[in-house]
Formats: structure tokens, sequence, C-alpha cells
């Protein structure tokens, strides 16, 4: 018995298929869907193949940072050359301006089968403008 290689298979063609030869932009890290519910807004992250421990979470000036990095050690002395890697090694990280009155403590996070889930309080706006204080002028 012969084995022969499938002719819908090149190696050369399927190289030059890739988005990035195409100019097509792959961006398949970090999908974000956000929702608005009564009194927060709800963000899901898609982190698959995180874990937990590798993903920080921190607002500063206002905008929230999410920085997810893994690393998958490859082993050289492994079997067999790659013709084709797509899984992603390395760190990303995507920000979203939430407002300067919203504090990190009063965000909820989860993290649950590669979604993280964030619950971010909406702002009083009425609260926020009752608030305001102006300078007086003078004479």
């Amino acid at each position: 018995m012969m084995l022969m290689p499938r002719r819908d298979f090149d190696l050369f063609d399927d190289f030059f298929r890739d988005d990035f030869f195409n100019g097509k932009e792959k961006n398949s890290l970090m999908k974000t869907d956000i929702r608005e519910g009564e009194n927060s807004f709800i963000v899901d992250v898609d982190l698959p193949g995180y874990n937990k421990e590798d993903i920080k979470i921190d607002v500063t000036n206002g905008y929230l940072t999410i920085n997810a990095k893994t690393s998958n050690e490859v082993n050289d002395k492994e079997k067999g050359k790659y013709v084709r890697r797509e899984r992603f090694i390395g760190e990303c990280s995507r920000s979203f301006y939430v407002g300067d009155d919203v504090k990190q403590d009063e965000i909820k996070a989860s993290f649950k089968n590669g979604i993280l889930s964030l619950e971010i309080p909406k702002v009083d706006e009425k609260k926020k403008e009752a608030e305001k204080k102006y300078i007086e002028i003078s004479d």
C-alpha cells in the first residue's frame, strides 16, 4: 500500500492564503461584548487558553485595562516539525474608558470557561451634577 499525499494540500499555496498575506487583519484576541444592565455595564472578554492567574485588571486615570499573558513552553526535543502554528503565545491587552468616577474596588470580576466577565457600576449622572461646585465670580 502506498501513501499518496492529498491533492488539496499545497504548503506553498496554503502559506500565501494566510490572512497575513491577504491584508486581512485577524483579530481573534480578546473579543469583547459590552451589555448595558439596569445599574451596570457587563463586559465579557474571550480569553480561551488563559488561566485566571495570567489575567490582570486595573483602573488608572479612568481607563479599565485588561492584560493577559500566556506562555506555552515549546520543547525542542519534541518529535516532528511544525508545519503551522496558530496558538497564541505572548501578551495582549485592551483598554476601555470607564470614567474617572468608577473605582477599582467597585468592579466585580469572574472568569469561567475562558470568558472574563466584568460588572462595572453605572455612575448616577444626576448625583454627579448635584455635586458640581462652581467658582464664584468676583466684581
